[in-house]
């Protein structure tokens, strides 16, 4: 008697009904089947037997998806794809696009990394570009009458979404629109010389591509203040040589506060909200920093803040956040706005004064921001609300939940990693990978424990080897490593065995990208490879302990540092496509312990 209710809440879909399955799309003969559905495991082991459209419905409800949530991220997007696909595909989709006419489109009917890899043998360029419906319908939107944002875990296509994004911009434009009318901007060089690379092979057409400007906002930024100047900046842009600095002032005006304090109230505080007198960081909100100040207190880094920046005016020199402050003030008054379309990729790792500057370079009004990123990814530690800085993208904002990159067994254990974190979504709400999944499978990730640094370097090697002899191309390799110096120590040992390396970040990265990648975890951001070894996750290397803010300084600011380190494993771990190997020497992270 007691024990009915127990087995019957242990089933998957107790609280769906009926009508509600079958208005999903669930055929009424499979509902007997569905309710006996106990874990998501028994769900799994069905999903070659399902018809995928009924597989992707069950998949998300069990995933902790309301039906309407459902009903809007699957079912009605199956139903619009027709429309989609009339949507016009450009010649370096074509090829692929036939290939997948079957499926109409929808990758999910690939059950395995094996025919993954047959579409994959096809060039990936054309793969890197290739859009899913629910992908299509939100970049060819005819239009969004403000600001759109799109959301999604690594791997679902975000990027993708904002190159297609901006090439429909750039077809709307009228025909006197000048070049470089629309903006497609990122956190970094390395990630726009990658948009640049998917925006070739998207738009053939050179006039057409010419019509989108491709930079990072950090080069953006020192372009209109240089033109603005009449000549080049100088710009400051050691951390080292930035903290020596704040504790030079901090002794000279006796205050007690570290370097590490001083600069982050400057960033976090005073340049994000853009103060610009002692009255208003006296009444400033400083929610998010750990330590209360009193007014007394706030009038002497008030002081600090005054004379670093003076230190700077005097030497003539400039932080990167400064200049971006500057070209935002430049802009503001202006009514002639550079761009007609603003499209942002990685938007998470933005500073406020960055998306100041982004807001002030497109008018107000149809059309002019388009966001892509993704908080799961923050690996920078800026937090700001969109709302505040005149950003609303609210009715108009997306997510992308199903991973079309990496293999289901990898996803799992690196969205583990993140379980029980909270993370904001920019706008005054939470953000969470439920409903995050992949259609694909594969193997486990591969754990291994050294003794000490040689031996993980001597293990790793011998695994690269043995992918390249299985017929893995070193090309599609990838080793990502905390600091740079390990990823020195194992370029060294794979180019002794003779195997072909790249370093991210320095002249040997250059070539024709055919070497084993090795990069900090920093640069792997928006990267991706067929196999990925991260090296190194050791206890005080990850996380780095020189780069946490000490919990005595600032208790907030230490758990923000920890929150952004084990999101860069998280980055680290999600460029894997097939296989994923993790290794250490010594103790283990305590991220991997959790």
């Amino acid at each position: 008697m007691h024990h009915a209710p127990t087995e019957a809440e242990s089933r998957l879909f107790t609280d769906v009904a009926d009508k509600e399955l079958t208005r999903l799309g669930i055929d009424p003969d499979l509902l007997p089947l569905v309710r006996n559905l106990s874990t998501e495991a028994h769900l799994d082991a069905l999903r070659k037997i399902l018809p995928e459209q009924q597989y992707d419905v069950l998949a998300g409800l069990a995933a902790g998806l309301t039906p309407e949530d459902v009903w809007r991220e699957s079912v009605a997007v199956h139903a619009e794809r027709t429309a989609a696909t009339e949507a016009r595909q450009t010649p370096a989709e074509d090829e692929l696009a036939a290939s997948m006419a079957r499926s109409q489109g929808r990758i999910a009917l690939l059950s395995g990394p094996e025919e993954l890899l047959d579409v994959l043998s096809r060039p990936f360029d054309a793969w890197r570009i290739f859009l899913h419906p629910s992908q299509r319908r939100i970049a060819y939107h005819p239009s969004y009458n403000g600001p759109a944002r799109v959301t999604g875990g690594p791997g679902t296509g975000k990027t993708v979404v904002a190159l297609h994004r901006a090439l429909h911009l750039a077809r709307q434009l009228p025909d006197d629109a000048p070049d470089e009318s629309v903006l497609l901007t990122t956190y970094t060089r390395n990630l726009a010389a990658d948009l640049r690379h998917g925006l070739e092979l998207l738009i053939p057409d050179q006039a057409l591509r010419a019509k989108i400007r491709v930079v990072n906002i950090d080069a953006l930024a020192n372009q209109l203040v240089r033109e603005d100047r009449g000549g080049p900046l100088t710009m400051l842009t050691s951390q080292k040589e930035i903290n020596s600095r704040w504790n030079a002032l901090a002794r000279r005006l006796g205050l007690d506060y570290s370097d590490v304090f001083l600069d982050q109230e400057w960033r976090q505080v005073v340049l994000a909200q853009d103060l610009r007198s002692p009255e208003a960081y006296l009444k400033a909100s400083r929610s998010g920093r750990g330590t209360a100040l009193s007014p007394l207190r706030r009038a002497q880094v008030w002081r600090a803040v005054e004379g670093f920046t003076r230190d700077l005016r005097q030497a003539g020199e400039w932080t990167f956040l400064q200049v971006c402050a500057e070209a935002a003030r430049l802009l503001e008054p202006r009514t002639d706005r550079p761009f007609r379309h603003v499209v942002i990729d990685e938007a998470q790792d933005l500073h406020p004064a960055q998306w100041r500057l982004l807001r002030a370079a497109v008018a107000p009004g149809p059309d002019d921001l388009f966001i892509a990123g993704d908080t799961h990814q923050r690996i920078y530690g800026n937090k700001v609300s969109l709302r505040s800085l005149g950003v609303n993208v609210s009715g108009r904002s997306h997510r992308l939940r199903i991973n079309y990159r990496t293999t289901h067994e990898i996803l799992q254990w690196s969205a583990s990693l993140l379980s029980g974190q909270s993370l904001d979504d920019m706008d005054g709400g939470t953000d969470s990978l439920t409903g995050y999944r992949s259609v694909l499978n594969g193997g486990n990730p591969e754990l291994r424990a050294s003794a000490d640094k040689a031996e993980e370097i001597a293990d790793l090697t011998s695994r690269v080897a043995q992918w390249v002899n299985d017929g893995v191309e070193p090309g599609e390799i990838g080793v990502a490593v905390r600091y740079m110096q390990l990823g020195k120590e194992i370029a060294q040992a794979l180019e002794r065995a003779e195997l072909p390396v790249r370093l991210l970040g320095t002249a040997q990265a250059s070539g024709d990208g055919t070497g084993v990648c090795i990069g900090t975890m920093h640069r792997m951001k928006g990267l991706e490879f067929r196999f990925v070894a991260v090296a190194g996750v050791s206890d005080s290397v990850v996380p780095l302990a020189s780069t946490l803010t000490p919990a005595e300084v600032d208790a907030q600011q230490h758990r923000e540092d920890l929150l952004g380190e084990l999101s860069l494993l998280f980055v680290a771990c999600t460029r894997a496509r097939e296989v994923l190997r993790v290794s250490w020497h010594g103790a283990p992270s305590p991220f991997l312990a959790a």
